[in-house]
This record gives structure tokens, C-alpha cells and sequence, in this order.
């Protein structure tokens, strides 16, 4: 039996919803899933600070079905992290092609081409994230 390909998936997991989750079952299609969860200098680096801290946000994740291994993602670039791991492939939602993590987005295609290595973008979960979430809790308080 072949063994399986390990697949990355790079978040914040700061607010987690049904978006997150989606992501992570069509990852765990792939192979086994390694989250490359940022750190809070990370997050805090292109948006808020977080609410959980790494550690928090770390149990969150490893004790999210399919999730295999949680790795420290340093940075918002993915370099470093796909150079170490070499994943089969990397999910991200559609959501990087605009805004502050676009400019990764064809560094991450590039590395991946040297073994390989597919990105694979699922559509953005319609009509939920972390900062319409965010939002609202900002409007009920």
C-alpha cells in the first residue's frame, strides 16, 4: 500500500468556522494534513493580533478531525516551511489571490513546481470568515 502524501495547509485558526473545516476535509482528500499554523508574530505581521495564543490555537487544531501534525508557520511567506516539509500538495482557499497574502501566492506555486508539488485552491467558503465574525461581535458589544 502506497503510502500517503503529506498535504499543507498554512492558517491562523484564530476564529474557527465551517470555512476551516472545509478546507481541512478537502485537504485530508489528498493525503495526511499538516497545518503550518502562524504564529502570533506571524498574524500579527499582515493583520490583527490574535485572540488565542499559538499554544491555544495549537490544541484547537490538532484535535480537529484530519488533522495529522501542527507545525510553526514563522512567517506569512510559506517558503521556508515548504522547503522543510516538501508537501504532495497545498490547499488554501481562493481568498490569497487579493489582499495581503497575494504577493506569496505565486512564490508558493514556484516552489512547489520544483518537486512537483500541486496547489490545489478551493473556492472560498460564500458568506463567512474570521472578519465578518469579528464584526459582529464588534456590533453586539
Amino acid at each position: 500500500m502506497e503510502e500517503k502524501k503529506w498535504v499543507y495547509v498554512p492558517m491562523s485558526a484564530d476564529i474557527l468556522h465551517p470555512g476551516h473545516i472545509n478546507i481541512i476535509q478537502i485537504a485530508a482528500r489528498y493525503g495526511k494534513v499538516l497545518i503550518g499554523l502562524f504564529t502570533d508574530e506571524a498574524i500579527a505581521s499582515y493583520k490583527r493580533v490574535p485572540y488565542m495564543t499559538y499554544e491555544q490555537r495549537k490544541i484547537v487544531c490538532e484535535n480537529i478531525k484530519g488533522v495529522e501534525k501542527v507545525v510553526p508557520q514563522m512567517t506569512k511567506d510559506y517558503e521556508e516551511n515548504l522547503r522543510k516539509y516538501q508537501p504532495a500538495y497545498m490547499v488554501h482557499g481562493t481568498d490569497w489571490r487579493q489582499g495581503p497574502l497575494a504577493d506569496v501566492r505565486q512564490k508558493a506555486i514556484d516552489i512547489m513546481a520544483e518537486w512537483g508539488g500541486q496547489i490545489i485552491e478551493p473556492e472560498y467558503t460564500e458568506g463567512v470568515s474570521s472578519s465578518m465574525i469579528q464584526q459582529k461581535i464588534k456590533e453586539r458589544i
